[in-house]
């Protein structure tokens, strides 16, 4: 054993161990550390309740983004072989739902990677095939895996340039667990190079792409249209903006330009649907709507019965963004101003709408390709903002051209849930 995962093992054990009985811990992980008890227990009594003797695979998806990249490569596997169990973890309590509603076997946390609790969970489970998503490899389960002769794979693969993952000390902690890997589908070329760089075997790599481009154009096909709350919306004789995923930062720039447009094209709207829509951000969003003269709606209003269709409707609770985006003409993602993070582009573009977002968008790759295929423009400012609206309002030519640059940009990527489950089914026995 190396003295790195030497020093690992004590890091996990004493984690583990020390997060049991600190009594202050914030929120987020007090619900992950309550959430293990008993889970090891939890897991031997699914396996041997349920756990057939045909072929299993065990996927890892420690949040939701990661999640929806894994989803349709499980959906594509089961029908390549429908007798297949799966078997599926997470990490972080964000994706709790997200997981129950999973088209898997069983969905429970990831135990802390702890050699003894690993090797409970691999014996009672017992695996053909275990599979990672995107970038989250642990050290402990890869080798608890190799031990027991369990082919480890990596499917929408991917590392950025930045990765924190490249530099020591996590490079030395993490790079034999990366070289334990037996197939990796990358997203892309320059995702495959600097995985090998983390030590997986470039014999071992396929370049697959990003499931996520299945994910949301199978999505976007089953919307329909006459359910709410796209139908509560619909039927508007203007254009609308569904500005998706909005924090302050950019919403300082967004409602004026709102106000700024609504003055020369009064059949506007604006759907407005904060990333977090709590208490606090709602009424500064609806105060500065107030400041720039726009009337304004809650969505839960409208579907209690207690208000009328206004200019700007605010989207009050969480989980409908991608039917909403149904409803666009132009959408606008948040997460390009400040420091935050660009929030997915693909939603909005798989529905055909053209896209807008500041500038701040280094960490997501399809906000790049979309500005070069035509299909959506990053703005710096306020008055930027202004310009490119302006643009697709007036222009219905342009607009409808933006719109389907970027459908045909999803269009044009699928394919990758397809590819990865074959990547997958190599390692499973016959």
């Amino acid at each position: 054993m190396k003295f790195s995962e030497v020093l690992y093992d004590w890091g996990a054990g004493a984690g583990r161990r020390v997060l049991h009985r600190t009594p202050f811990l914030p929120e987020k992980a007090r619900r992950s550390v309550e959430a293990r008890q008993k889970l090891v227990a939890r897991i031997q009594n699914w396996a041997g309740e349920h756990r057939t003797d045909g072929p299993l695979v065990w996927f890892h998806a420690p949040s939701v983004g990661e999640g929806l990249q894994t989803r349709p490569v499980i959906e594509a596997l089961r029908k390549l072989r429908p007798e297949l169990q799966v078997f599926y973890t997470f990490f972080s309590p964000s994706a709790e739902k997200f997981a129950a509603q999973m088209p898997v076997d069983y969905a429970d946390y990831m135990p802390f990677d702890v050699v003894a609790d690993l090797m409970l969970v691999m014996e009672a489970v017992r695996p053909d095939v275990v599979v990672f998503g995107k970038s989250d490899v642990w050290p402990n389960v890869t080798r608890v895996a190799s031990w027991c002769d369990v082919p480890l794979a990596l499917v929408s693969g991917t590392l950025a340039e930045s990765s924190s993952r490249l530099r020591w000390p996590a490079r030395r902690l993490l790079t034999p667990a990366y070289e334990r890997l037996s197939a990796v589908g990358a997203i892309s070329v320059e995702d495959a190079a600097r995985l090998a760089l983390l030590g997986v075997h470039p014999d071992r790599i396929e370049i697959t792409g990003d499931a996520r481009f299945d994910q949301v154009w199978a999505r976007a096909q089953a919307l329909d249209p006459s359910q709410p709350p796209v139908v509560l919306l619909a039927g508007h004789d203007g254009l609308t903006l569904v500005a998706g995923s909005t924090w302050p930062e950019g919403e300082k720039h967004l409602v004026p330009a709102v106000a700024s447009l609504r003055s020369r094209h009064r059949n506007f709207r604006a759907l407005m649907v904060p990333h977090e829509p709590t208490d606090d951000h709602l009424r500064r969003l609806e105060s500065h709507l107030d400041v720039d003269g726009l009337e304004h709606v809650r969505l839960s209003e409208l579907e209690g019965g207690s208000g009328d269709l206004k200019e700007v409707i605010v989207v009050d609770r969480v989980g409908m963004l991608g039917e909403l985006y149904a409803l666009a003409d132009i959408a606008y993602v948040g997460g390009g101003f400040g420091k935050r993070g660009l929030h997915s582009v693909l939603e909005p573009a798989a529905l055909g709408a053209p896209v807008i977002f500041g500038p701040q968008h280094a960490n997501a790759r399809e906000a790049a390709s979309l500005i070069e295929r035509g299909g959506a423009v990053s703005v710096k400012s306020g008055g930027e903002l202004v310009h490119a609206l302006s643009h697709w309002l007036d222009n219905a030519v342009a607009r409808r051209a933006a719109g389907e640059a970027a459908s045909n940009y999803v269009q044009s990527n699928l394919g990758a849930a397809q590819r990865n489950a074959y990547l997958i089914l190599k390692l499973l026995p016959s």
